[in-house]
């Protein structure tokens, strides 16, 4: 596992700092009207290729929580979610939200509604994918007859998540939380690629999280719908049989793997700092997915 090189968490008053990951740092509220809540803050940091890059997105933690803020209203009507509050400390206002403290399910729940990426991988060594057979002939974006829900394992940060079967997930939460887990899935995709079509966007697969309270109700949890857990494409620009231009980081992808940057993958050295074009590209990229999705001006 390559060294992640997160950079410590800030304190913040009034917290505990519990965990970080590649983006956000998470905080158990120690004091106050929240005191056992948890604080979830979106940093500005960006990962590729399993390293946290040294070189930060400007803007970016605010509009990941926005964006999710923004998802979370849209689908209230099929799912509670995390959010307790945004009241939150000063100096991560914008960028951060009170939440729940759940029972975290240890299945990442994805759902494809087209051929990319691992699902692409997948799919042309077997023909399947995560158990789910796909008819011959599909390319690289190509658009599936019915979404499938692929799910893959939580890895430890630094780790590839694996993809599973929906068996997998069946042997490891029980068959009635598994089929709730394939069933909210596959209802919050329906109604964000519905809503993302009418503003132009296709909504080509998306990561979801769910916990459980103590009387076990199914959560939303951790960030929903935003380009760090999502592939929006353009849907003017769609052409099967290609990468698709997209709303994220691929901007970043291409820079690190392209002959400019001199970074070998296979080298284990971490990615060298981005370009200023690269990070302003970037950060742009973000913030028009945004506009594009809540009509807000960022």
């Amino acid at each position: 596992m390559p060294a992640l090189n997160i950079p410590p968490a800030p304190q913040i008053a009034g917290t505990t700092h519990v965990h970080s990951g590649k983006v956000r740092d998470l905080y158990r509220v120690d004091e106050g009207e929240h005191a056992g809540r948890l604080l979830m803050v979106a940093s500005d940091r960006l990962s590729a290729y399993d390293f946290v890059l040294g070189t930060t997105i400007p803007d970016k933690g605010e509009i990941l929580t926005r964006m999710s803020l923004w998802w979370f209203e849209q689908l209230a009507d099929l799912v509670d979610n995390h959010v307790v509050s945004t009241d939150v400390p000063a100096e991560v206002a914008g960028r951060a939200v009170i939440c729940e403290s759940l029972d975290m399910f240890p299945v990442e729940c994805v759902v494809r509604g087209y051929l990319t990426g691992s699902g692409l991988v997948d799919y042309r060594r077997t023909g399947e994918v995560c158990g789910v057979p796909l008819p011959e002939g599909l390319q690289d974006g190509s658009r599936l007859a019915l979404p499938i829900f692929t799910p893959a394992t939580k890895a430890a940060v630094g780790d590839h998540d694996e993809n599973v079967s929906y068996e997998h997930v069946v042997d490891t939460v029980g068959e009635a939380f598994a089929a709730e887990l394939r069933r909210l899935t596959m209802e919050v995709y329906g109604k964000a690629h519905a809503v993302a079509a009418d503003h132009g966007i296709l909504l080509a697969d998306t990561k979801l999280e769910f916990g459980r309270r103590t009387d076990q109700t199914m959560v939303l949890a951790d960030e929903v719908l935003t380009p760090d857990s999502s592939r929006f494409w353009p849907a003017a620009e769609w052409r099967p049989g290609r990468a698709q231009p997209s709303y994220d980081k691929q901007i970043v992808r291409d820079w690190l793997t392209s002959p400019e940057s001199g970074w070998d993958q296979s080298s284990g050295e971490p990615p060298p700092d981005l370009p200023q074009e690269v990070v302003d590209r970037t950060r742009a990229r973000y913030v028009e997915v945004y506009e594009l999705l809540t009509g807000e001006r960022f």
